[in-house]
């Protein structure tokens, strides 16, 4: 167990070492993981957030 604890200090000091060299290359990895999922659900389920945005713009609208 300890040597997993090890390594996490590791990965922690070369991601800390390489956003010094680079910027924020990391921070841009971290952003492109996340929003993947929400790609893939907005792919998914875009028949529904039209017709959900569509029953929204005709319920203002007396008939």
């Amino acid at each position: 167990m300890q040597d997993l604890f090890g390594q996490c200090a590791m990965c922690k000091a070369v991601a800390e070492e390489q956003a010094e060299e680079n910027g924020s290359n990391i921070n841009a990895g971290i952003l492109y993981i996340m929003i993947i999922p929400y790609i893939i659900l907005f792919i998914v389920f875009r028949k529904k957030i039209f017709s959900f945005f569509k029953e929204l713009k005709n319920a203002g609208v007396p008939h």
